[in-house]
């Protein structure tokens, strides 16, 4: 299916994972609408997907723990950008790696709001307009951790594992309808995750890394530009991806 022309709608789209999606659906012709906190960067990646061939570009700053952001937002786009064919939410992050009794509560709040709370509220202002249209795809990002816990990764791992049962929930409530819903998981990948995780702190990010080559954040996007663009009729329910070098959240080949 072409998805030329299509309005694709990208939270977290300011780096990492969320700007290399943007990039690959830029290439696809599409007219992006991109979200995240950071304009600054948000606009430097509005200008490469311009150059990469999207039809046409609007970004806007937004917040997606903040619910009356949220609301307001997608409220208030202009005319021409309201019909969102595919959500991407994208908006997610990591804290800490700490025991659960010694962890920072600001941190789960930080990852509970961003990776439930904030997924919920994108996808309660989006969704209904598609099924009013009679068309739409949600793409929501996961990870293997949703799936297997790892230590000092309590919070995080269930955060993802509520993106899953509400990805799931999604689908079920949005049978009968033209919408699509799809859970990337994808493993290790290489961007600021771990930089974020650990607070900047850029040597201790850069071993999680060490001895394996990870996935990138270009492998990531091309999943989900391969799953939203699968023929109408045909609904990818989740894609679980890691490198060679890792089985599990908690198996990994290092040499």
């Amino acid at each position: 299916m072409s998805l030329k022309g299509q309005i694709v709608f990208v939270t977290g789209a300011s780096a990492g994972i969320g700007r290399a999606t943007s990039l690959a659906f830029a290439r696809e012709g599409v007219r992006l609408l991109l979200a995240a906190r950071r304009m600054d960067r948000l606009e430097a990646v509005a200008q490469e997907a311009k150059a990469a061939g999207a039809e046409a570009v609007h970004a806007v700053e937004l917040d997606v723990r903040n619910r009356a952001a949220v609301e307001r937002v997608v409220a208030g786009l202009p005319e021409a950008w309201r019909g969102i064919d595919v959500l991407v939410n994208n908006a997610g992050l990591s804290r800490g790696l700490d025991k659960l009794h010694q962890g920072s509560i600001d941190d789960w709040e930080e990852m509970i709001d961003t990776n439930v709370k904030g997924l919920l509220y994108v996808s309660r202002a989006v969704i209904p307009g598609m099924v009013e249209r009679g068309r739409g795809h949600v793409v929501n990002l996961g990870s293997t951790a949703g799936e297997v816990t790892y230590p000092g990764g309590a919070v995080y791992c269930g955060s993802k594992a509520a993106e899953r049962a509400i990805n799931d929930g999604m689908r079920q409530d949005l049978l009968g309808t033209a919408v699509r819903v799809t859970t990337v998981d994808p493993g290790m990948v290489e961007t600021d995750f771990s930089r974020v995780r650990f607070h900047g702190d850029e040597e201790r990010a850069a071993k999680v890394y060490q001895g394996l080559t990870p996935l990138m954040a270009e492998d990531v996007a091309e999943a989900i530009v391969w799953a939203a663009s699968r023929p109408a009729h045909v609904n990818i329910a989740r894609i679980a991806m890691t490198t060679i070098h890792q089985a599990n959240s908690l198996l990994f080949h290092r040499t």
